[in-house]
């Protein structure tokens, strides 16, 4: 069987952990062949981001529009956009594919240190731009109350009630994440055409936990370019990710929050 090709839209993070950088080591210990459009620059370390650059949105589309023309697109993971006008001309080209390539979107809002990644303006642009086109939808608690409106859930029924009121907007699928949930646990709720899935985790006690959220969406995309169901690939991402994880602190990158292992299994 050919390896995959997954291609992700997103921002570059230059220390590594997170972003751009994270979405192509997922990939690529996922089995599948990475490929990157940028929407933004950053510049940011383990501590926080100190400046964004946004990538033109004409520009942004014709990255997506070139490859598309050329390579075999298996899946789609959509991180960080940045503002209303790139989040219009992604969805403006993947509204072609959406029959035939499973699209994963993470929807960024806040780096990990608290530095906003998207304008406020953009917000319904995700909600009800890119949301519709999704395979799976990524929020974490968060960013899932940002997308509907609403206050932050803080227990597991509510989390469950968030997702299925974000799977009516008109994605296929939506994993809500309670890794901010105060519990011992972390979590996490599948919303979709079947009903109501949990997938239960285990916390672990790191610092180090910069890009788990772009793992976590870059290793369902890949599992779905291979094949995999929503709930299949989620349930393989989130043990992938717990993994590296609980490998992160075999990893010294800055003084911060650093970044999960990627390449635990072959370390």
């Amino acid at each position: 069987m050919s390896i995959k090709n997954v291609l992700s839209i997103a921002g570059s993070d230059p220390s590594g952990g997170a972003g751009i950088q994270a979405d192509l080591k997922t990939f690529a210990a996922r089995g599948t062949y990475g490929m990157a459009a940028l929407t933004a620059l950053t510049a940011q370390n383990t501590q926080g981001v100190t400046g964004v650059h946004a990538v033109p949105a004409a520009f942004v589309a014709n990255q997506i529009r070139t490859i598309f023309l050329d390579v075999r697109v298996d899946a789609v993971k959509i991180g960080m956009i940045a503002n209303a006008e790139i989040a219009e001309a992604v969805a403006d080209v993947l509204r072609l594919y959406r029959d035939t390539v499973p699209i994963v979107l993470d929807p960024v809002m806040i780096a990990k240190g608290g530095s906003p990644l998207l304008a406020l303006d953009a917000v319904d642009a995700v909600t009800y731009k890119l949301m519709p086109l999704a395979t799976v939808v990524t929020p974490n608690l968060p960013e899932a109350a940002a997308l509907l409106g609403e206050t932050i859930a803080t227990t597991r029924e509510e989390m469950a009630a968030q997702a299925e009121r974000l799977l009516k907007i008109g994605p296929k699928a939506v994993l809500v994440k309670g890794g901010h949930l105060d519990s011992e646990d972390s979590p996490d709720v599948l919303a979709d055409a079947t009903g109501i899935h949990w997938f239960e985790g285990r916390r672990t006690a790191t610092s180090n936990t910069h890009g788990t959220g772009c793992t976590l969406s870059s290793a369902i995309a890949a599992e779905l370019a291979k094949g995999a169901f929503p709930a299949e690939a989620v349930a393989i991402a989130k043990t992938y990710l717990a993994g590296a994880i609980a490998a992160a602190d075999t990893l010294t990158v800055g003084t911060g929050h650093g970044p999960v292992s990627h390449f635990y299994e072959w370390w």
